[in-house]
C-alpha cells in the first residue's frame, strides 16, 4: 500500500472509532479475514477469530444500548475513555510500514479525530434526548451504524476521498457542535428554572 492509502486507513477508520468502535473493528477484521481487503501494518491482528469475536459481541451490545434515550449517553461517556484511545491505536497500528515520526503523527491525529467524532456524536445524541419521542434517537444510532460500514469501506477503497470526507467532516463539526452546545445550555437552563420554580411552591408555607 502506498502512503495515501495507509494514511486513508489509519485516520478514516480512527474517525470511525470515535463514532462506533467495535463496527470499525468488527468491519476492518472481516474485510481482512475474508480477502475483501489487506489491511495495512498491525492491524491484521483484527482478522483474528478472537479479536473478532468480542468485538462483534461488544456491537451487539451497543447496538442495543445506542437505542435506549438516556443508556445511550452513559454508554458514550464510558466510552470516551475507549473510543478515543483505540482510534489512536488503530491510527497507530496501520501506519507500521512508515517511519516513527509519521507513525507519531499518526497517533495523536487518530486520537483527536477519534476524539472530535465521539464528541460530535455524543453532544447530538445528548440534544436528541431532550425530545420526548425516541425516533430521532433511534435514526440517529441506525444512521452512524451504516455511516461506520460505508466509511470503513471506503476507507479500504478510496483512501483520498475519506481524507476529504474528515476534512468536511471537521469543518462541518466546527460550525455545528458551539450552536448544538447553546441550545442544551439553554434548554438546561430552562428546566433548572422550571424545577426551583416547582420547589418553592412545594417549600412555600400554607
Amino acid at each position: 500500500m502506498n502512503t495515501i492509502q495507509i494514511l486513508g486507513l489509519a485516520l478514516g477508520s480512527a474517525w470511525t472509532s470515535g463514532i462506533n468502535l467495535y463496527a470499525t473493528v468488527a468491519a476492518l477484521g472481516l474485510l481482512e479475514r475474508y480477502g475483501l481487503a489487506h489491511l495495512p501494518g498491525d492491524l491484521k491482528v483484527l482478522a483474528n477469530p478472537w479479536v473478532l469475536g468480542v468485538a462483534i459481541a461488544l456491537y451487539v451490545v451497543e447496538f442495543f444500548a445506542d437505542k435506549i434515550p438516556y443508556v445511550d449517553t452513559v454508554w458514550d461517556a464510558v466510552h470516551t475513555f475507549i473510543r478515543v484511545p483505540a482510534g489512536a491505536v488503530l491510527a497507530y497500528g496501520a501506519t507500521a510500514q512508515l517511519d516513527p515520526a509519521a507513525r507519531t503523527v499518526a497517533l495523536l491525529a487518530g486520537g483527536g479525530l477519534a476524539l472530535s467524532s465521539h464528541g460530535t456524536k455524543a453532544t447530538l445524541r445528548a440534544a436528541a434526548n431532550v425530545s420526548p419521542e425516541p425516533f430521532t434517537n433511534w435514526a440517529l444510532s441506525f444512521g452512524e451504524d451504516v455511516l461506520v460500514v460505508a466509511a470503513v469501506a471506503l476507507a479500504v477503497v478510496k483512501p483520498l476521498v475519506i481524507l476529504l470526507v474528515i476534512l468536511v467532516f471537521l469543518i462541518v463539526a466546527a460550525w455545528l457542535l458551539p450552536k448544538i452546545v447553546r441550545r442544551l445550555r439553554r434548554l438546561f437552563a430552562r428546566a433548572g428554572e422550571i424545577l426551583s420554580g416547582r420547589a418553592r411552591k412545594e417549600t412555600a408555607p400554607l
